[in-house]
């Protein structure tokens, strides 16, 4: 795959930038020498201070908390998740609100201001069995992952119809079981299909993945599994 970076220093915004995928992604890019806006709900729980970062405080399912920050942004990584098994709309609530937003600032900024078009959103590759794996693990992602996580995956499921559906350019990302490992750059992604033997991968690879492929066409508008 060529991944292929704008020309001008990227300036993204990191949605739950304090959790395991959103704090790598914001690592990597001050690395990389990006602008990073990142959103959270209690800016402390990101002790951060770097010249390129802007911590901003905000509430996803409060729509005026995108307003003062989707403009001039090359993307969105929306890293929003929960390892509750209890019943969340987390995902398709908090991005449909956020596409919204999207779609409302281009049509407000028009030519004035580009708005931010480019959007990466965390998925799960468990949501569907994959013709591609071992029959014993297809069966435990049908009878026992799928069956544990089924209140995350039904509000997964939503979440990729709204996206789906939105005029935004996203890239949905399936990852398998995360890891804290560190970022080695080295994995594997099916675009628009599915990985032989993709059983996990480290979460600061998920965030690597999408802060390298932000202007990589390939990747628009598909669903991307990845795995080491």
């Amino acid at each position: 795959m060529e991944n292929r970076q704008p020309s001008s220093v990227p300036d993204i915004l990191v949605i739950g930038a304090n959790g395991g995928i959103g704090r790598q992604t914001v690592d990597i890019a001050l690395a990389r020498g990006y602008k990073v806006t990142a959103l959270l709900r209690n800016p402390a729980n990101l002790p951060l201070i770097h010249p390129n970062l802007q911590i901003v405080k905000g509430d996803v399912f409060q729509p005026g908390t995108y307003v003062a920050h989707l403009a001039g942004k090359t993307a969105v990584i929306s890293a929003l998740g929960t390892t509750s098994t209890q019943p969340t709309n987390l995902y398709s609530g908090g991005n449909a609100i956020l596409l919204k937003e999207m779609k409302k600032a281009g049509a407000t900024l028009g030519e004035r201001e580009k708005a931010v078009e480019r959007v990466f959103f965390i998925s799960a590759s468990g949501i569907i069995v994959s013709p591609l794996q071992p029959l014993v693990v297809r069966w435990l992602t049908k009878y026992v992952l799928q069956k544990i996580l089924r209140h995350m995956y039904a509000d997964i499921r939503v979440m990729e119809r709204i996206i789906k559906a939105s005029d935004a350019c996203w890239t949905i990302v399936r990852p398998p079981r995360l890891t804290n490992r560190p970022a080695t750059g080295h994995y594997r992604v099916a675009i628009n299909g599915h990985l032989r033997n993709g059983f996990s991968i480290a979460r600061a690879d998920v965030a690597h993945f999408m802060i390298d492929n932000l202007d990589n066409a390939e990747t628009f508008n598909a669903t991307v599994e990845i795995a080491s």
